[in-house]
């Protein structure tokens, strides 16, 4: 994309049209996706659908200063912390992160969980969800990503303990509603 166009589509697209990409019924069936998977799992799932980066980061891109896939990153580092998905009982909350006018996704886990698995074993999620997202089937590639993690998250932080018992340890801490930007 050349820079004019990445700069165009970062001033041009705000909240609203990122809640409008997906529309409240995918809305709601990733609200309860994430709320079915946290009943087989301790970990908490959030997502965040960002619209555009802000300038700064849009500038160092287009400047050359900085690759998409860092300032993608970065600002996927950035909103885990403002979203305080890092503040979970387990240490186990992750944030599923969308840039829509790059057309991005990235996952990242805390502590708890980033521990016992490996950054390495998202990837094909990652690109798989990053197919659907070029393709424009926003709520495909978050279903996947959502079944992903939980998957990840119900091995790790299984919702049972070792004798049957269900665990309630730091329920739901976190909105399952998706976050738009």
């Amino acid at each position: 994309m050349n820079a004019l166009t990445r700069l165009c589509r970062h001033l041009w697209l705000d909240a609203d049209d990122a809640r409008k990409t997906l529309g409240e019924a995918a809305i709601t069936h990733l609200e309860q996706r994430i709320r079915d998977s946290e009943n087989r799992h301790l970990g908490e799932i959030c997502i965040c659908v960002e619209a555009s980066l802000p300038l700064a980061d849009v500038w160092r891109i287009v400047l050359g200063a900085e690759t998409v896939d860092s300032a993608v990153h970065q600002r996927a580092l950035a909103l885990f912390g403002e979203l305080r998905v890092w503040d979970t009982e387990l240490n186990n909350g992750v944030l599923i992160y969308v840039q829509l006018a790059e057309h991005r996704i990235e996952i990242v886990a805390d502590r708890g969980l980033a521990a016992k698995t490996r950054c390495a074993s998202w990837q094909t999620t990652l690109d798989e969800a990053g197919e659907d997202f070029r393709a424009r089937r926003y709520e495909a590639g978050l279903q996947r990503a959502v079944d992903a993690v939980g998957s990840a998250l119900e091995t790790c932080f299984p919702a049972l303990s070792a004798d049957g018992d269900v665990r309630t340890d730091g329920r739901d801490q976190l909105p399952n509603r998706p976050t738009f930007r």
